[in-house]
Order: structure tokens, then sequence, then C-alpha cells
């Protein structure tokens, strides 16, 4: 009788074919060019072969890797939603060194979520176009975005300008939000005047 603890069930598979859209974590939204199949060392192997247009980059993916690969199709309106609503959030900034907190956000980028990118997006807003955002900020800033709208141009089907700007919108209302909700700071000088008034 074997002691072996029973293995996880399999994620599903996902059904690939020609002229979907799909998403790579580290290369954004492509195309399905087809599934072929290919001979290396006598074994064959069937592999989707997917087209980036933007950076005229092309990736074979195996079949059997492609859930491991992170190669998945793209949301619909409603799975996109939660990175919506994220967009509309308070940013959430760690008080740590700049260095530690791009490489987070990179690998938020290069996670292919579109909530963690819509997080990138989200914490970087406050300070896009100001004159103390470093040149860094604002390259990871604006990568986040591009692969932000590019999943959501291909889910609206319209042009990416067209997604950004309905992005800009959310993140414009959420960041207006967010300044009325915050607690009105007293001045010091209001602050000491209030404290030596005499009780009536």
């Amino acid at each position: 009788m074997s002691s072996s603890s029973p293995k996880p069930p399999p994620a599903p598979k996902q059904e690939f074919k020609t002229g979907d859209y799909v998403v790579y974590p580290t290369h954004g939204v492509g195309t399905v060019q087809g599934i072929r199949t290919v001979e290396a060392a006598g074994y064959s192997l069937q592999v989707i072969e997917v087209t980036f247009e933007e950076n005229r980059m092309k990736l074979s993916v195996p079949v059997n890797k492609a859930s491991s690969s992170g190669l998945r199709k793209l949301c619909t309106t409603e799975s996109f939603q939660p990175a919506m609503d994220t967009l509309k959030g308070r940013a959430r900034i760690k008080r740590t060194m700049w260095s530690r907190r791009a490489q987070e956000y990179e690998a938020k980028i290069n996670s292919g979520d579109p909530v963690q990118i819509a997080e990138v997006v989200r914490d970087l807003f406050r300070n896009a176009g100001q004159p103390d955002q470093s040149f860094s900020e604002r390259q990871i800033y604006e990568l986040a975005l591009d692969r932000l709208a590019a999943e959501a141009a291909a889910i609206d089907r319209c042009d990416k300008p067209t997604a950004i700007e309905k992005l800009m919108v959310v993140l414009r209302s959420g960041a207006a939000g967010s300044r009325e909700a915050a607690p009105k700071e007293t001045s010091a000088p209001a602050a000491a005047a209030e404290a030596q008034l005499p009780p009536e």
C-alpha cells in the first residue's frame, strides 16, 4: 500500500487556435499564428506560434509547456474588471529604496497578471510627469501602462491610444477620490492657537 500523498489535480488546459489574442508574461499581448509540429532529436513536438506586432517578435511555445510558461488567453471584460478597480484605489508605496521597489514593480509587470500591472500603474501615477520623477520611474510607469493598455485595447477592440485614455480617466477619478477622502491636516500655528483657547 502506497503512503504517498495524492497528487493535486492538473490545471485545466487552455485551447489555443489561430487568430486568438494571447498574453505572454514578458512580452504582453500577441496573436496566435497557428499550431505546428516540429521535429527535434527524433521527436515530434507541437508548438504554438505567437507573434507580437509592436516589436515584430515571434515566439514558439510548446503546447505542453503553455500553462507553465504563463501563456494565457486574453481576459474577458469581466475578468479584467478587478484590474480597473485596482486603478481606482489609493497608491500603496513602500518606504524602501527605489532600487528595491523597482525590482518589485518589474516582477509585477512581467507576471502577466493585469491586477499586479495595474498596481504598478496606480502607485507610479502620482508622480507621472512631475519634475521629481526619475528616469527609471518614468520608464517603469510607461511600460506598465503600455502593457495594461494593450490588453484593454484587445478586449475592447480599439486602438491603444484610446485604451490609454480610458485608463487615464479611471486613474484620475481614483486619484481625485483619494484626495477627497484624505483627512484634512490642521496647520501647526492653528493647532497651537486652538490649544491655547480658554475653556468656555
